[in-house]
C-alpha cells in the first residue's frame, strides 16, 4: 500500500474555493521533510490522505459517531462509501465528539450538533461543511425536568421561574426554548436562565451567542444542574441528558409532561417537525479538494440506515432486545410514512425551517440562516432516470 497526502497549503485563497482544482500528490515515504511539515499543517488546512493498493486509490477519511443501530454496519466495514476508505471512531456521547471536533477538528467526517454548526455557520467562519444526514432525532417534550413543589403545572408556570440549561445552544434546548415561545405563548424573556453542566460543574458555552435584549442569562461555572435542583436554586432544568436529581428516590423532581409522547405526536402532527439534534459534517478542507465525498458518503449513511430498518423489520429473529421491535417498526411507518427517521433537504423542511427561525430568535445564530445556507449544493439535488 502506498500512501499520499492531498494537501491545500500551496493553495492561494482563490485556488481552495475552486475546492482543490490545483492539488498536487506527493508519496510520504519520499518526502520525510514534508511529512514534519504536514504534520505542522492547522487543523483547518490539514488535507486527506490518498490511499492506493493495487493500483486502485481511495481517500482516507476519519469519521467520529456515536453508537447507532444505523450506523453500525458503517463502522463494521459492511456498508461502504464510493471511493472511500475509512476509519471509524465509535464513542458512547456525543459530548466528547462535539468538544473535540469544534476545538480542534480531529478528524475528517464527524457527527456535530445541529446547534453548534447553526452557530458557526451563520458567523461565517465554521470549519466545517454539513451533509444532510441526521443520526440524532429525538422529541424533546421529555427535556423538561421541574421541581414538584413550585407550583408548575404548565409551560407558561415557567415564567418568573429560575430555569438551569447546559448550554444556551444546546440543540435540544433551542427546540423546546422554540415550541415554548411559539406554541405555548411563554416569554423566554419572563425567565432567569442559569448555564451549567448537567451533573458536573465547569460546562461552558461552545459558541459565541447574540442573545436578544431581554433575556436573563447567567453562566455558574461553580456548580451543576442537578445540584442547583437538589438545593432549590433552580426550579426546573431544559436538558436533552436528564440529571441525576431525576433519578433520586421521591418524585421531588418530575417531568413537565408526564405522558410526553403524547405530547410529542400531537406536536408533530400539527407542525411536521422532527427535531434534527445531530448531523453529519465534514471539515471544509477535505471538502473543498474533494466535493464528490458529500454525496458518497450521504449514500452510504442512506443505505445503512435502509439496511438497519430491514434488518429490524425481520421477524425471523431478535434484532433489538425489545419485545414486537419488529411489529413496533411496521407500526410507526403505517403512521408516519415508509421512511419514518429521513434524512436529506425535501424530507426535512418543516424541521430545517423551525430550526433556523428558533436559533435566529433565541440569538444562537448572529444572522438569519436560511436552510440551502445549511448543506453544499452537491447534496441539495440527485440524478433522476
Amino acid at each position: 500500500m502506498r500512501v499520499f497526502d492531498a494537501h491545500p497549503r500551496s493553495l492561494d485563497n482563490k485556488a481552495r474555493r475552486g475546492r482543490g482544482t490545483a492539488m498536487t500528490a506527493h508519496a510520504t515515504h519520499d518526502t520525510p521533510a514534508h511529512d514534519a511539515s504536514a504534520r505542522r499543517t492547522t487543523p483547518e488546512l490539514r488535507g486527506p490522505q490518498i490511499v492506493s493498493t493495487n493500483g486502485t486509490a481511495s481517500l482516507h477519511l476519519t469519521l467520529a459517531v456515536c453508537d447507532y443501530e444505523h450506523v453500525r454496519e458503517i463502522a463494521q466495514g459492511i456498508v461502504r462509501a464510493e471511493g472511500i476508505a475509512l476509519t471509524p471512531l465509535v464513542f458512547p456521547s456525543i459530548e466528547e465528539i462535539t468538544y473535540r471536533f469544534t476545538k480542534n477538528l480531529e478528524w475528517d467526517v464527524s457527527e456535530l450538533s445541529f446547534g453548534k454548526y447553526i452557530s458557526l455557520s451563520s458567523q461565517g467562519n465554521a470549519p466545517m461543511v454539513a451533509i444532510p444526514v441526521f443520526p440524532s432525532r429525538v422529541h424533546r417534550h421529555s427535556a423538561i425536568y421541574i421541581r414538584s413543589d413550585r407550583g408548575i403545572r404548565s409551560a407558561k408556570d415557567l415564567e418568573g421561574k429560575s430555569v438551569g440549561i447546559p448550554e444556551w445552544a444546546q440543540t435540544a434546548g433551542i427546540y423546546v426554548r422554540g415550541f415554548l415561545a411559539e406554541d405555548e405563548g411563554v416569554d423566554l424573556a419572563k425567565i432567569r436562565w442559569l448555564q451549567a453542566g448537567v451533573n458536573e460543574p465547569g460546562r461552558a458555552e461552545k459558541v459565541a451567542l447574540k442573545l436578544p435584549a431581554g433575556i436573563q442569562y447567567q453562566a455558574r461555572p461553580d456548580t451543576s444542574l442537578s445540584a442547583m435542583l437538589d438545593s432549590g436554586e433552580v426550579d426546573a432544568v431544559i436538558s436533552a441528558r436528564a440529571p441525576a436529581a431525576f433519578f433520586r428516590p421521591g418524585e421531588s423532581v418530575v417531568r413537565l409532561y408526564p405522558d410526553f409522547r403524547a405530547a410529542e405526536e400531537r406536536f408533530f402532527k400539527k407542525t411536521g417537525i422532527f427535531p434534527i439534534m445531530h448531523l453529519m459534517t465534514m471539515r471544509r478542507a477535505a471538502f473543498e479538494q474533494h466535493p464528490w465525498i458529500a454525496m458518497n458518503l450521504t449514500k452510504m449513511f442512506d443505505e445503512a440506515k435502509r439496511r438497519c430498518f430491514d434488518l429490524i423489520r425481520d421477524f425471523t429473529c431478535a434484532r433489538l432486545p425489545l419485545p414486537w421491535a419488529a411489529a413496533m417498526v411496521d407500526e410507526i411507518a403505517a403512521k408516519y410514512g415508509p421512511d419514518p427517521y429521513p434524512y436529506g433537504v425535501e424530507a426535512s423542511l418543516p424541521t430545517l425551517e423551525a430550526f433556523c427561525r428558533y436559533a435566529n430568535d433565541q440569538g444562537v445564530t448572529h444572522r438569519p440562516m436560511t436552510v440551502d445556507e445549511l448543506f453544499p449544493r452537491e447534496v441539495r439535488g440527485t440524478a433522476r432516470v
